[in-house]
C-alpha cells in the first residue's frame, strides 16, 4: 500500500505509536529552527529570475 491515502495514514499511524503523539511536531519544529531565512522572501530579485525562468522553460513548446 506505499504511495497511496490509506498507506500514508497507516505509516503516520505508526510511527505516532513508535515515537509519540507529537511525533510530526517535532520534526516540524526542527526545520523551523535550522532554517536561516534565506530562500526567496530574502532575496525578490532572485525570485523574479527564477520565476521569468520557469516561465520561460513552461511555454517552450507552445510557441512554435
Amino acid at each position: 500500500m506505499p504511495g497511496t491515502p490509506k498507506g500514508g495514514k497507516k505509516a503516520a499511524e505508526t510511527n505516532k505509536k513508535r515515537y509519540g503523539k507529537a511525533f510530526y511536531e517535532r520534526i516540524g519544529s526542527m526545520g523551523g529552527k535550522i532554517s536561516r531565512g534565506g530562500g526567496f522572501a530574502a532575496n525578490p530579485d532572485l525570485a523574479r529570475e527564477a520565476g521569468r525562468k520557469g516561465g520561460l522553460k513552461s511555454r517552450k513548446n507552445k510557441a512554435q
